[in-house]
Parts: structure tokens; sequence; C-alpha cells
């Protein structure tokens, strides 16, 4: 870091994706977190121009807060790299891998991971037909924050009529029934479980509408199943690169026990406002959330 007398820590936030509203808030929590630690913060919303604004601030560090397409897939890592500038979270490779589910997968079988099974197919196909037998779920490749999931539940209810604005090729997913349970990584570190309660699937509402879930930290399972998603999600973290923090999200069948827990993805730069899973589970492990994000600061670098 230079000689000023607070770093001056650049906080990436919003950009062009779909999650642009959830990295704006996670933005604006991080950068008044980031304040009150002390650091020199200057929020910035990811347009065309930032190359140009990050080389005229010469931040000490960048903070990513961005979410979704271009914050999370690579593409800002690589950015950053280039104009030599420490940045939090994963690089550029971990971060594309992450981020694309069906080579996350990859990943994750290579290391003995077990996930759902899986086929990409062209998204007029899967309009057309059922391309696997149901239950399936029909999702993007490449976005996070459950943006446009599609659930199939049997035969008769005929294939889905997936939105004019789906890719032109989707992920079609064996259903894993079961509950939802989430693991963040920390460095080596896992924080914890979380059981994420809704009436219904776990999309993009329901992650960020009032009320639309409810965490319980610890999760109420048994001692196997939570130390299998915390030594599951370390290797996961290991397995494609990650740096910083992570988060692996799990389905769980009660009813088949330790083989009914399967990994669904990785988030690189899971959600950062201080009741967001990451941080919360950072704070049952006696982490608060500044201590966090400054954590994240001291753990920046280039090279990732």
């Amino acid at each position: 870091m230079s000689s000023r007398a607070a770093p001056r820590i650049a906080v990436l936030m919003g950009g062009p994706s779909a999650e642009r509203e959830v990295s704006l808030s996670s933005g604006r929590e991080c950068a008044a977190a980031l304040r009150g630690e002390g650091y020199d913060v200057i929020e910035l919303d990811a347009g065309p121009d930032l190359p140009a604004r990050l080389v005229d601030l010469a931040p000490d560090v960048c903070f990513n807060a961005l979410h979704g397409r271009w914050g999370e897939d690579g593409c800002v890592q690589g950015l950053l790299e280039w104009l030599r500038l420490p940045y939090t979270h994963s690089g550029v490779l971990a971060s594309a891998l992450a981020m694309d589910k069906e080579r996350t997968k990859a990943a994750y079988r290579a290391a003995g991971l077990p996930c759902a099974e899986s086929v990409i197919a062209p998204a007029d196909e899967v309009r057309a037909r059922h391309v696997i037998a149901p239950p399936y779920v029909v999702k993007p490749n490449n976005e996070g924050s459950s943006v446009g999931i599609y659930i199939v539940r049997d035969a008769a209810s005929g294939p889905p009529q997936l939105s004019p604005d789906m890719p032109a090729a989707v992920m079609v997913e064996r259903y894993a029934p079961g509950r939802e349970l989430t693991t963040s990584v920390m460095g080596d570190r896992a924080l914890g479980v979380t059981d994420i309660l809704t009436d219904g699937w776990y999309n993009y509402e329901a992650k960020y509408a009032p009320g639309g879930s409810r965490h319980v930290i610890p999760a109420d399972i048994p001692p196997e199943i939570a130390a299998l998603c915390e030594d599951y999600a370390r290797r996961a973290h290991v397995a494609l690169g990650c740096r910083g923090v992570s988060r692996t999200d799990f389905r769980w069948d009660e009813a088949r026990g330790a083989d009914g827990l399967v990994l669904l993805e990785t988030n690189t730069q899971p959600g950062m406002t201080p009741t967001s899973l990451t941080p919360e589970q950072a704070e049952h492990a006696g982490l608060g959330f500044g201590a966090l994000c400054r954590w994240l600061v001291e753990d920046a670098s280039c090279d990732r």
C-alpha cells in the first residue's frame, strides 16, 4: 500500500449485470463498514469508464462488490491485473471457472465432490421437449443469484416456456430434493452451515425480497452432515482456486443421509450486506461485518 495516512479503497459496485441492484446494496454496506474501519473509501459504479477512473484514482486496493457477469466472471479481475491494482476475492481463472456452472461441476467431479447430473442444451430444444426425464431444473449456465430458474416437476406439465431473454444454451439439471444448505469459506476456514428456509424454491425473490427466506445458523442438522458441508466447501474452494471468501450451496435429501448431500454451485462474490449469508456466518464465527471487510482488504493482492 502507499504512504497515504489512510489507505484508499475503491469499492466496485453496480455494473451492468442482472444482479446490479444486489451489487449496489453490497457495495454501499461494504463502503460504510470500511469507512468505519478507518479507510479512505470511494464508491465506484462500474461502467464503461471504469479503467480511466481507476487510473485517475490510483486506489491502494479495489474491493470487488460486483455480482454476476463482468464483475464475477473474470472480466473485471483481468482489468485489475492489467492495471496492477490489488483486489479482493478470487482471481481471473477461479472467477471464470466458478461462474460457468458446467465447468464448475467438472472441477467438483475431478475433486471427488458429489453434484447433480446435468446437461447443456439449446434453449429452443428445452422449450420443445424434455431433454432429460423430469423432475429437473433449467437455469442459465453463467448467471448467479438464481436468476432465470425454471422447475419442471413431471412429464405431464410439458417442457418449460423459457423467457425470450434466456441464453441460447442453458443448463438442464436433475432436480435435487431436500433442504437448502450453504457454507462459506474464508481463506482456508469454513465458517459454519446455514439452513435456508423458504416456502418454495430459493429463487431471486426468495433471496432478496423482505421475508422471502429465513436463515438458521447453525443449521439444525446432524453433526456428520455439518462436517461434510464444511469439508466439501473447503475442497470446492481449493478445487476452483478461490481466494478471499467463497460460498458453496448444497441440497440435502435427509432420507438418504450423507449420500443425499450434493453441491449446486460455488459463489466467488457472495452477497455482502450485514444480513447476507456469508457475513451472517462470519458473525456467528466471531468476526463482525467491519472486521470481515477489513480482512478482505488485507488479503487483497494481484496475481490471484
